[in-house]
């Protein structure tokens, strides 16, 4: 069988990318939604800068505590079941979020949502590394990812323009029943490769033959009994470390856009809170950009034999370096300039969020969920530090410090990424 007869049948795992992104989308509209929502939120239930940041760090402790275990049921239960669980649960919680009255309870749903949503990237990762070859792993990994910031990019209006019409209960609601309807659609369609009844025998062997995680020998170590060395080989290693701290650096300028921004927009810079919709939506399409540009990017270094450690780190490492442009925005009172210093950093940010390949390229194979959930956790706490810290920072009306800190800490993730990671190849542990 030709190269190119196995490359013509490569097309299921478009469709199951395609479910991914969709699903990416869901995900962040009901992370996000209450940055839309905070500003009126507040007012109705009377709170301030510092409960609003507790609130938005409700969601982080869950998500990122939660991480390794959501990483093991990665390993142990199959997508399309999981999935579909914890799709229709966050996503009750959401539509819930509409009929609180009290800070108590608001605060409760969000920490249910971080908890409930906390496998859903070991989830992506273990999909992704099973339907797609190594070479094209990056490119997917962009695709998917992008789902948060094109969504977010289009959504942005269209959130300001339902809580404009129905009220911040509205878009809860409405979120919540987008999710919930998503989930069953999910349940029906997917399937891990070996399982779908409509794959090619070409494209599977196409997808196995270039390290997709396929066939019967991966499923059994993934079936394999969890043990504490397991744990203990998933903090051992600089290189893990290295995209580990790389990660919650990342999530510090990611986390201030789908939490503080809007918010940024609208009472530090005093700008119409539908105007501000349309304009949080640029930054997010830089992201996206940047997210696309550093995937094809790093997959075609690859395909021109370029080494990992050029191919797979530099997309990142530049990004980093990137997203520290934030603090610009404390030197300007033009609308023009603020968006723009953003827009670069969120550019960065988009362009260092593939750091997902080094797991699907560094981590063991048997442990690449829980690997993954270690990773997704400590990134994961960056929602949990970051916007109380900033709630903190902000409590006077002034975001300047907020930007500053953020961009140090971006210039961290510069660092780690560019000095702890070393060479970028599949960890093997000793026996």
């Amino acid at each position: 069988m030709s190269n190119k007869r196995i490359k013509s049948n490569s097309k299921k795992r478009y469709g199951i990318l395609s479910m991914v992104f969709i699903t990416v989308v869901i995900n962040y509209l009901d992370r996000t939604n209450i940055s839309v929502a905070a500003f009126a939120l507040r007012k109705d239930l009377g709170i301030d800068t510092v409960q609003m940041g507790y609130v938005f760090s409700a969601f982080g402790i869950f998500y990122a505590s939660l991480q390794i275990p959501g990483g093991i049921l990665a390993d142990k239960i199959k997508s399309r079941i999981l999935y579909t669980v914890i799709l229709i649960l966050w996503s009750i919680a959401t539509l819930f979020q509409g009929l609180v009255n009290s800070f108590g309870a608001l605060l409760g749903l969000r920490a249910s949502i971080g908890a409930f949503e906390a496998p859903s990237y070991p989830i992506n990762n273990l999909v992704v590394s099973r339907w797609f070859p190594e070479k094209e792993r990056a490119s997917a990994i962009a695709v998917y990812i992008s789902g948060q910031f094109l969504g977010l990019a289009f959504l942005m209006p269209f959130l300001t323009l339902i809580q404009d019409a129905l009220g911040w209960r509205g878009l809860f609601i409405v979120s919540g029943i987008i999710g919930i309807s998503w989930a069953f659609i999910w349940y029906i369609f997917y399937r891990d490769p070996q399982d779908h009844n409509t794959i090619s025998a070409s494209e599977l062997e196409y997808i196995e033959s270039g390290g997709g995680l396929v066939g019967t020998k991966v499923a059994d170590k993934q079936k394999k009994k969890f043990a504490m060395n397991d744990f203990v080989q998933a903090f051992s290693y600089r290189k893990l470390w290295g995209v580990y701290i790389g990660q919650f650096c990342y999530g510090a300028t990611a986390i201030f856009f789908l939490t503080w921004f809007p918010t940024y927009l609208v009472e530090f810079r005093g700008l119409d809170f539908i105007k501000s919709g349309y304009l949080a939506s640029l930054p997010f399409l830089a992201a996206f950009v940047g997210v696309l540009l550093s995937g094809f990017t790093s997959d075609f270094l690859i395909k021109k034999k370029v080494s990992n450690e050029v191919a797979r780190k530099a997309p990142v490492i530049i990004g980093m370096l990137l997203s520290t442009c934030i603090i610009g925005a404390n030197y300007t009172n033009s609308t023009f300039y603020i968006i723009l210093f953003l827009g670069i950093a969120f550019f960065g940010t988009g362009l260092a969020s593939i750091a997902w390949v080094f797991i699907s390229l560094i981590a063991p194979k048997e442990n690449m969920g829980l690997i993954g959930g270690v990773f997704n956790f400590i990134g994961g706490l960056s929602a949990v530090v970051i916007p109380s810290a900033i709630g903190h920072l902000v409590k006077d009306g002034d975001f300047n410090p907020a930007l500053v800190f953020i961009a140090a800490i971006a210039f961290l993730g510069f660092f780690s990424y560019t000095f702890l990671i070393g060479k970028v190849e599949r960890i093997v542990p000793k026996k």
